[in-house]
């Protein structure tokens, strides 16, 4: 296969009409002769602030010294940003040679696999090959029936920020979603929460409790805020001084906090992280569409949230960094999304909308949006295009005003790219 055909099989395997389970991870795993069981990690389920969490986990054991492999989704620009190491993406020639590998040991087995279960075994066997000390790894969704939970007990499992999303399949109340996410926490091993809701603790600490691992709460306290802009956010933690955040927001100085509990813990198991080590991985980290910064005159802001949790903490930022300037939303979203989570409060800073379609099989058409968007009072103009939507919401905030784009992962690459033309 070539890397167009490589990426067509990845796609083309469904999840339709498959049963929910671990069985066929395992099987395809135990035919690979189970890369997973030959390396280490650090497991990240949540809701919101996996991605981030990870990145900066990853960035500081890569400073550290140690080869480490990044395991996140989904992806931004290029498929390949899936599986890392090091920080570089897995390259085209290795994503083609491990699927190859993979491939006829998954046609093997009379229960096909999901696309996301292949992608994972596809990234164990990658990691493995690539040799890395730890591998960083971020659930799918859920926790307890993810197909990264086929690993042993981890370095340190993570619990980060927990919301209502994925309720169809995760339950409809945060005890239940945290009841799923927590089954990751394993035997005789160390976790790490997010601090939440009483009964989302509760939930934690029980499952701590039965499987007899030692919990960390981050400290959102002891980190302490120092200064903040546009081009990033400066930090007191303890003993470190001065640190420079260059991801955006409140809500990414409690992953900081999540982080420094990670490297407690791992330092705990014998990891030598210094503290030099935990500021660099923090000083040059980067991730992607996360409330970021792509282009000045106008102002331009793209960010990725599109649940209640993640709406909550743009509509916190917009105040936090935009206040006083004339703000155009441009957005768009999947059609099952909880609208009124993600508009009702963001319209009351917003001058007018312009929408979009995300280039996404369950995207609310433009015009749709735009109709659904008057209610709030203000102007929502449709646009064709992902390219005539960036060009009219810049024309609209004119170079004093501010563009914010939001409302689904799917779509950053295509506005971030125009927006940088």
């Amino acid at each position: 296969m070539n890397y167009n055909e490589t990426l067509e099989y990845i796609h083309s395997v469904s999840w339709k009409g498959s049963r929910p389970g671990l069985e066929r991870t395992r099987e395809r795993l135990y035919l690979m002769k189970n890369p997973e069981k030959k390396l280490k990690f650090v497991h990240i389920a949540g809701t919101n602030g996996k991605g981030s969490t990870a990145s900066m986990t990853a960035n500081i054991l890569e400073k550290a010294g140690y080869t480490v492999g990044l395991y996140t989704s989904p992806y931004i620009f290029s498929f390949n940003e899936r599986m890392r190491v090091n920080g570089e993406n897995i390259s085209d020639s290795d994503l083609v040679s491990v699927t190859e590998f993979v491939k006829p040991l998954a046609e093997k087995m009379t229960d096909s696999p999901t696309e996301f279960e292949l992608v994972t075994c596809i990234a164990f066997e990658y990691f493995y090959r690539k040799k890395c000390d730890i591998v960083v790894l971020e659930v799918g969704m859920g926790g307890e029936l993810d197909s990264t939970n086929v690993i042993e007990p981890p370095e340190v499992s993570v619990i980060t920020n927990i919301g209502l999303d994925h309720t169809d399949f995760l339950g409809d109340t945060l005890e239940k979603i945290a009841e799923t996410k927590s089954k990751i926490i394993k035997e005789n091993s160390i976790a790490v929460l997010y601090p939440s809701t009483k009964g989302v603790e509760e939930v934690v600490e029980k499952r701590c409790h039965d499987v007899n691992s030692r919990l960390i709460k981050a400290d959102f306290d002891a980190v302490i805020s120092k200064e903040k802009s546009l081009s990033g956010q400066t930090f007191d933690y303890k003993g470190l001084k001065n640190v420079k955040l260059p991801l955006l927001g409140k809500h990414q100085l409690n992953n900081t906090a999540t982080v420094f509990a990670v490297i407690d813990g791992l330092r705990s198991k014998g990891w030598n992280i210094s503290d030099t080590a935990v500021r660099e991985g923090i000083e040059s980290v980067r991730w992607q569409g996360r409330f970021e910064l792509v282009s000045e005159s106008p102002t331009f802001i793209v960010d990725g949230g599109h649940n209640p949790q993640c709406a909550a903490s743009l509509f916190e930022n917009v105040k936090s960094y935009l206040g006083g300037k004339k703000l155009v939303v441009l957005t768009g979203v999947l059609a099952d999304k909880d609208f009124e989570s993600m508009y009702a409060d963001m319209a009351t800073l917003t001058s007018e909308f312009v929408t979009v379609t995300p280039p996404n099989p369950r995207a609310l058409s433009a015009e749709k949006l735009a109709e659904y968007l008057t209610r709030f009072g203000k102007t929502a103009t449709p646009c064709k295009t992902i390219d005539e939507g960036v060009r009219l919401a810049k024309e609209k905030a004119g170079e004093k005003g501010a563009v914010l784009a939001y409302g689904s992962l799917y779509m950053v690459a295509d506005i971030e790219n125009a927006a940088r033309s």
